[in-house]
C-alpha cells in the first residue's frame, strides 16, 4: 500500500499513454494501409481497422497485466518478501489470502483496461455505451489468466520456467487470440486452438460490446466459457497457497 502510494500516479498515465501509443501506430497507423484494401474491409466484417483493434486490446491488456503481475511479484510474497506468510501468520485464512490477491489483482487489472478505454472513447470509431460492460468482461478474462499463473507461480521454488510462461503461453496467445486479426485467417490447424482459449473469448466479449454486435446466447457462451476456465483455477490456487502456507 504504501510503495502504491507513490507510484500511483505514474500507473495511472502509464495506463493511458501507453495503450494510446500502441493505438494510434497500430489501429492508426497500420490501420490506414489495411482499410484502403477492399479484402481487408470485407476480411473484418465492413468496419476499420481500429474499431477491429480497440476492443481487442481490452482483453489483451487485461492478460498482459495479469501475467506481469501473477508471476514475480507471487513467487516474491512468498520467498523474497514473504508476505503470505505474513498474512497467515494472522487470523487470515489461505483462502482470504487468495481473495486479497485477486481483489488486489483485479484493481490492477481495472486500471489498465481502464486506460484503455479512455483511449477508445477519444476515437470516434470504437466510442460506444458498449465500453461500459466490455471492461469487467475484460477484466473477468484478465481474472482467468491471474488465477492460473498465479497458481503456477505458487507451486514454483524458483523464477526459471516465467520466462517461457511468458514466451510460450502469453505471447502466442497475444499475437493468434485474435485481437489483430480474425481467427478465421489462421491455418485450419489452430482455429479449434484459439476457440477454446479464454482470451479470444475475452476479445469477442469486448469486440461484440463496442460495436454492438453480440447476441445474448453469444454473450452467454463466451461468458460461460471464462467462467469454466477460472472455476478449476480458483480452486487450484486455493489449494497450491494452503500447501505452501502451511507446510
Amino acid at each position: 500500500m504504501f510503495v502504491l502510494r507513490r507510484i500511483w500516479k505514474t500507473n495511472l498515465t502509464l495506463s493511458f499513454l501507453q495503450p494510446l501509443l500502441f493505438f494510434l501506430g497500430m489501429g492508426l497507423g497500420v490501420g490506414s494501409l489495411i482499410d484502403n484494401r477492399t479484402s481487408s474491409a470485407d476480411a473484418l466484417g465492413n468496419i476499420s481497422y481500429a474499431a477491429f483493434l480497440g476492443p481487442g486490446l481490452l482483453a489483451t491488456t487485461a492478460m498482459l497485466t495479469a501475467a506481469g503481475e501473477s508471476l514475480w511479484p507471487v513467487l516474491g510474497g512468498f520467498k523474497w518478501e514473504g508476505f503470505y506468510e505474513a498474512m497467515a501468520a494472522t487470523r487470515l485464512t489461505a483462502t482470504q489470502v487468495v481473495r486479497g490477491q485477486f481483489l488486489w489483482l483485479a484493481v490492477r487489472i481495472g486500471i489498465a483496461v481502464g486506460g484503455v478505454a479512455l483511449v477508445l472513447v477519444v476515437h470516434p470509431d470504437t466510442r460506444s455505451f458498449g465500453i461500459i460492460p466490455a471492461i469487467p468482461a475484460a477484466m473477468l478474462c484478465g481474472l482467468v489468466f491471474t488465477a492460473w499463473i498465479t497458481a503456477w507461480a505458487a507451486s514454483r521454488e524458483y523464477d526459471t520456467s516465467f520466462s517461457n510462461v511468458q514466451r510460450l503461453v502469453v505471447t502466442p496467445l497475444f499475437l493468434f487470440g485474435g485481437a489483430f486479426y480474425p481467427v478465421d485467417s489462421l491455418p485450419d490447424l489452430l482455429k479449434p486452438v484459439a476457440w477454446v482459449t479464454p482470451l479470444w473469448h475475452g476479445v469477442e466479449l469486448c469486440r461484440g460490446f463496442i460495436l454492438q454486435t453480440l447476441g445474448f446466447t453469444e454473450c452467454v457462451l463466451h461468458l460461460l466459457v471464462l467462467v469454466v476456465w477460472l472455476i478449476p483455477g480458483w480452486v487450484i490456487c486455493n489449494h497450491l497457497f494452503a500447501k505452501r502456507l502451511y507446510r
